[in-house]
């Protein structure tokens, strides 16, 4: 769905991207990260045809970009650097304004639009004009705007910005409902948490170059501890002396990779174990290690 190979921007002297290559899969949910100011947004925007690469190349739904935008970007469903919106006008006809653009049948207009309004929760403030929304209320403007052309692609700079916790649940349920249904969702996000929950593969960025890119769970693998959680975690301790890293409270991180082999020892020796699970790497680690500890990503 997306492929980039070497793909480089420089602005006089400043490398804001440098030789990234990207492999977006049909399928996929892709999460890009980076700090603020290492080369995502220019990434999104060379992507669309917004800004030219000074060299390597881009492919979007198989085809060249920007030199076939006009037959890729009519597949792609795109919110870039925060909705665009006419204050004056309310939602609904924001929308269809946006639709407008199009080639879709006039006729079915306003069934699109509808039916975009009422995917992102925003039917009841349809009829409101856009310069008294909220942000999070313009996010999901932008983001019903990108759903307008039922896209095979959505491109989405960080989709749930100024969103409440119940609002950034409900995109990511819409997002996940959408990608059940054969769309490929890539997002740039700052929410590494979201990211964690929503995405199947990341990509890091690190100061313009692509330092990560895998699938989520080979990327999440084990660490080789277990982690413990006992009522007895003094006894525990001392029966695992030499091999307990972390202790807090009654859970313990122990130098083991095989969580039976630790549970037998315990229930050998008459201790009780309420939680036993191998540890896997959080996204905020694999990130860290990565860049480390450059960016800003939270």
């Amino acid at each position: 769905m997306i492929r980039t190979s070497g793909l480089t921007k420089r602005y006089g002297p400043v490398l804001a991207v440098d030789r990234i290559d990207l492999d977006v899969r049909e399928g996929d949910v892709y999460g890009f990260l980076g700090a603020n100011g290492s080369g995502k947004t220019t990434t999104v925007r060379m992507l669309l045809g917004l800004v030219l690469a000074t060299s390597g190349e881009a492919e979007v739904l198989g085809r060249p970009m920007p030199r076939s935008w006009a037959a890729v970007l009519p597949d792609v469903g795109t919110l870039v650097e925060g909705p665009a919106a006419y204050g004056h006008l309310s939602g609904r006809a924001n929308l269809a304004l946006f639709d407008a653009m199009g080639k879709a049948s006039r006729r079915t207009r306003r069934r699109r639009v509808g039916e975009a309004l009422e995917q992102v929760g925003m039917s009841a403030a349809a009829d409101r004009r856009v310069r008294g929304y909220s942000l999070g209320m313009r996010q999901r403007l932008g983001l019903a705007a990108a759903l307008l052309r039922s896209p095979r692609l959505l491109v989405l700079d960080e989709p749930t910005n100024g969103l409440d916790p119940q609002g950034i649940r409900e995109v990511r349920d819409l997002l996940l409902r959408l990608n059940a249904t054969g769309t490929t969702i890539f997002l740039s996000s700052h929410l590494l948490a979201e990211v964690e929950q929503l995405c199947t593969r990341v990509g890091v960025l690190d100061r313009g170059r692509l330092v990560v890119q895998d699938d989520l769970d080979a990327l999440q693998g084990p660490t080789g501890r277990t982690v413990v959680r006992t009522p007895d975690p003094e006894a525990a301790h001392a029966l695992l002396d030499g091999r307990v890293e972390q202790r807090d409270g009654d859970r313990l991180v122990v130098r083991v990779d095989d969580p039976a082999a630790v549970n037998a020892v315990l229930v050998g020796a008459g201790l009780r174990v309420t939680e036993l699970h191998a540890e896997r790497r959080g996204l905020e680690q694999v990130v860290l290690e990565a860049t480390a500890g450059s960016g800003d990503i939270r």
